[in-house]
């Protein structure tokens, strides 16, 4: 049974935990501004000299959504907690395929990502030896059946994901990510290469985490709250970030089962 927060907050259990996993878009932000309640919690974390991760599957590196964040107005204390799975992809990629000529599917924004090995970058997706994914073109940003096109005959062909997410809301607008574009290479019988929640690489590559008792805190059942399921952490799920239709219509014990995930706790927003 998912114990509920809201009224106690999050300070009733923090002193249960030595480290926080807490993700960014959906908890801390939504895309367009930052949740105060949200900054205020990590600020009391901060007091009780508690260890957390700003861990989000952003598919660029640390420093570019650092810039993102004082932009919105986040201190620098906080930023400095930021890891991304464009960081754990990029940490990969430097000592694995640097010297492989890539084809990129993405928008501009992430071109960060592979600032240092741009000359590798590949025009047509004929000549690269790998596939990096960091999310959608700009002006195909809503049809997957043009990367279904794009894919069908290079599916021999390794791709690695840098977003594992499915969507995402902006504000009140629902994106698709990288995860949906990987998901139909893999349909298409693609291996694809995650970086990112749910998977273990970028939990450990953000700090040093072995024997410390951990809390997972998140909107996303897919990523933030499987990755904690997988690694055996306890889980807050926000109830107002990606599943709010499905937790108000179905509760979140049924849909959290129907993800064949587990919580520990819902919160509606994060607040201390």
């Amino acid at each position: 049974m998912t114990k509920n927060l809201d009224k106690d907050g999050l300070r009733s259990i923090a002193d249960n935990y030595q480290l926080f996993y807490i993700d960014l878009w959906g908890v801390i932000h939504n895309g367009i501004s930052i949740h105060n309640e949200a900054i205020l919690a990590l600020r009391e974390l901060t007091r009780k000299k508690k260890e957390y991760v700003l861990l989000t599957n952003a598919p660029r590196p640390n420093d570019t959504v650092k810039v993102f964040l004082e932009k919105m107005g986040m201190d620098k204390e906080i930023r400095n907690h930021v890891f991304t799975s464009g960081e754990a992809s990029l940490n990969y990629l430097k000592e694995n395929l640097e010297d492989k000529k890539f084809f990129h599917v993405g928008p501009p924004r992430d071109f960060d990502l592979f600032k240092d090995f741009n000359d590798n970058k590949s025009k047509i997706i004929e000549d690269c030896e790998y596939i990096l994914c960091t999310g959608l073109y700009d002006d195909h940003n809503k049809d997957l059946n043009f990367y279904k096109s794009l894919f069908e005959k290079d599916i021999n062909k390794k791709m690695i994901c840098t977003n594992p997410d499915l969507i995402v809301d902006r504000g009140n607008v629902r994106e698709l990510c990288a995860g949906s574009v990987a998901m139909v290479f893999e349909k298409l019988g693609g291996e694809v290469v995650y970086f990112g929640k749910p998977y273990p690489e970028v939990y450990n590559q953000s700090i040093e985490n072995k024997n410390k008792k951990i809390l997972s805190i998140g909107d996303n059942l897919n990523t933030d709250i499987k990755g904690a399921n997988l690694l055996n952490y306890d889980s807050l799920i926000i109830s107002n970030g990606i599943h709010k239709d499905e937790i108000k219509e179905k509760g979140i014990d049924e849909t959290s089962k129907s993800y064949e995930t587990i919580c520990n706790y819902i919160q509606s927003d994060l607040k201390w």
